[in-house]
């Protein structure tokens, strides 16, 4: 089968709202059950899933125009799917018959992409009536106890445990997909990358420089206000790299209680609370959400419904927010890069009041348009290398390695876990402890250092167990005695 994935609006209704969706064109025509699937997804569903739904769909298509003559059934086909996803498609003498040439894929893709087939199969067999390609099962013995392992621990985790369905949840401990999945891999989490410190400063004050004007006497003129402005709220303030792209000018005030501070609240972009400043016929403010505020007083959608492609689009990830206003507030850390930030952000706005801005965003473009993360991020690259670093995630280079600079600084002052997972607006304790892991080099030098007291002659201090006796560890006595070792008989 021949197809394209294309860019859609689609009208569902007489009314003025367009939605746009990803659709599969095939020689027949627009893919009409994954249309249908995707407009009813599209409200509660970012535009970056259906994109992976599209992209799941369409591997299944190839792989049923490849191999159209080789199944009889529905569910031999996708089994077959899946295990190709896992192993690919080319031989070991490196043809591949099929002319499809995949490469394996991880068992989290795999799965990610199982799950969401499944899905859209589940809906097309309850709305059409076709056979399903993933159905259900009675769940072995063993598939049955995996099942309520990973029921108990989401159980001990949610703070509203105690109005789940047991009894439904023991129905459902019983089923399971027929096609099976490989077991993601457990990973021991290593100390994450973040950027040096004690560069911090030449990166603000030297890579970020306007290029020819670096002799100004002028700190706007010789600084990119902008790009620094975008790295402290994420170096000092742990925001992720998409989140300031959403700020509004009036999001960003003097601290009511401490002026010479930045007082910053970064809203939803669709569900936070809009300015008051947009009015109806009579005069009189309307309060509303940012989407309603957008698409009513400048024709725009939140940043995150746009096209990954577009110039408008920015990410959301869906942090812990602080308020039924839906927004997350910023906490300053050090307190007093508050004030740093206030200073220089005063002198930015001179900047913007100057462009042409028919948009509340906070940071924009030479000729006033919402300014885009893509764009800072070959900002922040060329300002990392302009002070002789090499831009790299590995490196805690990247612009997610401030908000890591962040969760750092914070465990390395003995901030409370409670108050980092605030500061950090994670929703679960467990997303901080990333901050907490030894880095691999730190591991190395510690064994390094034992390695060389063993050279010298000085002994490790004994582990607790020699101290106490082997009752615990060792019930039957096999490393107790005279000589204990395992060589005993």
């Amino acid at each position: 089968m021949h197809y394209t994935t294309v860019r859609a609006k689609g009208h569902r209704d007489n009314t003025g709202v367009v939605t746009e969706i990803p659709v599969i064109l095939t020689d027949s025509g627009p893919l009409q059950p994954l249309l249908e699937f995707l407009l009813n997804m599209a409200h509660v569903r970012s535009f970056s899933w259906m994109q992976k739904m599209t992209q799941a769909v369409g591997l299944l298509l190839d792989y049923m125009a490849a191999n159209r003559e080789c199944f009889d059934d529905p569910k031999s086909l996708f089994q077959s799917f899946v295990q190709r996803l896992y192993t690919g498609t080319i031989g070991e003498d490196g043809l591949d018959p099929s002319g499809l040439f995949w490469i394996p894929k991880s068992s989290a893709i795999v799965r990610q992409l199982t799950n969401q087939l499944s899905g859209f199969c589940d809906w097309m067999a309850e709305r059409y009536g076709t056979a399903q390609l993933n159905p259900l099962r009675e769940a072995t013995r063993y598939e049955e106890m995996l099942n309520w392992a990973a029921y108990h621990q989401k159980h001990g985790r949610s703070l509203l445990a105690h109005t789940w369905d047991r009894a439904r949840a023991s129905e459902t401990a019983k089923s399971a997909k027929n096609t099976l999945l490989k077991r993601n891999q457990k990973i021991d989490h290593d100390g994450v990358k973040f950027f040096p410190e004690n560069r911090i400063w030449d990166l603000l004050f030297r890579g970020f420089i306007v290029p020819g004007r670096q002799k100004s006497r002028r700190l706007a003129e010789r600084l990119n206000l902008r790009d620094i402005l975008i790295t402290m709220l994420m170096h000092f303030a742990g925001t992720r790299v998409s989140e300031p792209f959403h700020l509004y000018v009036h999001d960003i005030l003097p601290d009511p209680l401490y002026p010479d501070r930045a007082f910053v609240r970064i809203y939803h972009p669709s569900e936070g609370l809009a300015p008051a400043d947009w009015r109806d016929a009579t005069g009189k403010a309307v309060r509303c959400n940012r989407e309603a505020y957008l698409r009513g007083k400048y024709g725009m959608r939140p940043r995150q419904e746009y096209f990954s492609t577009d110039q408008l689009h920015a990410g959301w990830k869906g942090n812990l927010l602080d308020s039924k206003a839906h927004f997350m507030h910023i906490h300053w850390f050090p307190t007093w890069s508050g004030e740093l930030f206030l200073s220089l952000w005063n002198a930015y706005l001179i900047q913007r009041a100057l462009g042409d801005c028919d948009h509340p965003f906070a940071f924009v473009t030479r000729d006033g348009k919402p300014y885009s993360p893509d764009s800072f991020a070959q900002a922040h690259a060329a300002a990392i290398k302009r002070i002789g670093l090499t831009p790299a995630k590995m490196l805690g280079t990247s612009t997610h390695g401030h908000r890591h600079a962040y969760g750092q600084r914070m465990t390395n002052a003995g901030i409370d876990p409670l108050l980092r997972k605030k500061a950090l607006h994670h929703r679960s304790l467990e997303s901080q402890l990333v901050y907490t892991e030894p880095q691999t080099d730190k591991v190395t030098q510690m064994l390094d250092s034992a390695t060389k007291a063993l050279n010298e002659g000085r002994s490790l201090p004994p582990p607790d167990f020699l101290k106490y006796g082997f009752q615990d560890v060792d019930p039957m006595g096999l490393l107790s005695g005279p000589n204990p070792g395992f060589g005993r008989r």
